[in-house]
């Protein structure tokens, strides 16, 4: 087995700030796997960051950075984004992508408002986690991917800012609960993919291949077979975005599970979904 290190780069876009620390959002995969995160400023100064939360589901991230790290100087150069109404937006509007394309600073390109926020406007690689913005300044959107293909010039796609906000709201203010606390719901999982879910007409989530003897999912009447669509009121893509939510609860939280058996689906209070009595690796 080789272990290789790589560097990668990405955008983001100041959202929030407190009395200690600066709040960046920005995609899951920019800082998906990451061992250190540096933050370059638009006046070229860099310091140290480190991931506050994630939601792979979204493909959004939020990164903090200690105001104590920052200088004076570059602190008066910098500000929290003005952020617009995604949902006002028409097809059409102008549009302007900025980021850090290809990790050579900071890029401007300009573009339309098509469907599910596809603009025109060029992204790549690097712009990921880039505001997208109104010409006005303020910001409709987070860049998070470009389709790319021989029969295609290459389509950008953004996070809706109105979508995003409260998953990064979230994300800024949940804390995590430390290891030896947190929640733990016994199974093992496999991901059901769009892919997949369009194949076997399942909808995409986790498929549970095991269930635990004597963990919270027996206790609370998960069964083999079961595909976990959501956990507490939010969509589940895969094992990774379920382990990353079981993060900020504690042993014995009890949260609604959505699971869909056979072709029905489960809606309840699954009760003991983290119990910290029954916690086995």
């Amino acid at each position: 087995t080789q272990t290789q290190q790589s560097t990668s780069c990405g955008s983001g876009i100041i959202v929030s700030q407190d009395a200690d620390n600066l709040y960046i959002a920005t995609n899951n995969h920019v800082v998906e796997g990451a061992d250190s995160l540096t933050v370059a400023f638009s006046d070229n100064t860099t310091v140290s960051a480190e991931i506050k939360g994630t939601d792979p589901s979204t493909d959004l991230a939020v990164i903090r950075v200690a105001l104590s790290s920052i200088d004076s100087d570059t602190l008066n150069t910098i500000k929290v984004a003005t952020l617009g109404n995604s949902d006002d937006l028409k097809a059409g509007q102008a549009a302007i992508a900025i980021g850090n394309a290809l990790g050579y600073g900071q890029s401007v390109t300009t573009g339309v408002i098509s469907a599910f926020i596809q603009t025109s406007g060029t992204i790549n690689p690097g712009n990921s986690g880039g505001a997208l913005l109104h010409p006005a300044g303020e910001g409709l959107g987070i860049n998070s991917v470009k389709y790319a293909d021989t029969s295609v010039e290459g389509i950008g796609y953004a996070i809706p800012i109105s979508t995003a906000m409260p998953i990064i709201e979230d994300l800024i203010t949940k804390e995590k609960v430390d290891e030896a606390d947190s929640a733990y719901l016994g199974i093992g999982g496999v991901d059901v993919k769009s892919d997949v879910a369009k194949t076997y007409n399942m909808p995409t989530g986790v498929y549970v291949a095991q269930v635990k003897e004597n963990s919270a999912a027996e206790q609370a009447g998960i069964q083999k077979g079961d595909i976990i669509t959501a956990f507490d009121g939010k969509d589940v893509s895969s094992m990774e975005d379920l382990s990353s939510k079981l993060q900020y609860y504690k042993a014995g939280t009890t949260e609604d599970v959505t699971i869909q058996r056979g072709s029905k689906f489960m809606i309840g209070a699954l009760a003991g979904i983290s119990s910290k009595c029954n916690r086995r690796r």
